[in-house]
């Protein structure tokens, strides 16, 4: 007689849970058929030593298998790396992590929060009435030290005039992104990592691909200012929002100042 008890059903909702969610980030990372490759060479191993009993290739079947572990962690390193980081940023666990520390975060005045959103709110409004193109990049939890690294450093204040002569179509910084860093211009004409995703509308530029390959692979919040519309967008967490006001741009702002 078979024992199958509560912690046996427990046991396969977990495995059921994992395989799930294994199976959906392979689906977004363009990575499903080298899964589902994996998945069928694991059927067949378990099939050829557990069932059949084949001693020999059994044995060869371990062996790739020992191996197959550390070429699956070099295939899929960033997307190991995606899945711990947002592990470890999940919103429920830094709030576990706050109660711990030694120095409890102090909530951020909101007049404080205001000087330092409005000249990026300003100046993105007045490139977009000029059709001027822009992206800049606002770092969250995640350093961007290796992104700053592939652009000009600056370190200078939040300032509305400096953000609109870096975007300025004559300035020789106006192709890359801007990265803002704890309130400070950290550099300026940046290489991004660029979206492949298929669902990207057609009449979107490479600005708005590179700010969501940047939102694909960090917790950063990315502002757009089209060239050829002059329309304002967001990238953030994988998604485009398009066609923000500068209501709406200040409000997403403020909340991510907060966070």
């Amino acid at each position: 007689m078979i024992d199958f008890g509560v912690k046996d059903i427990i046991d396969i909702l977990l495995v059921a849970v994992l395989l799930y969610n294994t199976y959906r980030l392979m689906r977004e990372s363009r990575s499903l058929n080298v899964f589902v490759g994996i998945m069928i060479f694991i059927l067949v191993w378990v099939f050829v030593s557990q069932v059949l009993e084949m001693k020999l290739l059994g044995a060869i079947l371990d062996k790739l298998v020992s191996v197959g572990v550390i070429v699956i962690v070099v295939i899929f390193q960033e997307d190991i790396r995606k899945v711990l980081y947002n592990l470890g940023a999940h919103r429920r666990i830094r709030t576990l992590v706050r109660l711990f520390s030694p120095k409890r975060v102090e909530e951020k005045d909101a007049a404080k929060v205001k000087k330092n959103i409005m000249p990026i709110v300003m100046a993105a409004m007045s490139m977009a009435k000029g059709k001027v193109g822009a992206l800049i990049v606002i770092e969250c939890n995640m350093p961007l030290n290796d992104i700053v690294a592939t652009g000009e450093v600056i370190d200078a204040a939040v300032n509305q005039r400096l953000i609109e002569n870096i975007f300025f179509k004559n300035s020789p910084l106006h192709d890359g992104a801007m990265v803002i860093s704890n309130h400070r211009i950290k550099a300026a004409g940046c290489i991004l990592p660029v979206s492949h995703d298929l669902d990207i509308p057609k009449y979107l530029g490479l600005r708005h691909r590179a700010a969501l390959g940047m939102s694909q692979e960090s917790d950063a919040l990315c502002v757009i200012v089209s060239e050829e519309t002059g329309g304002i967008s967001i990238a953030r967490n994988g998604h485009l929002k398009l066609r923000l006001s500068a209501e709406e741009l200040e409000s997403t702002l403020t909340d991510l100042m907060k966070a």
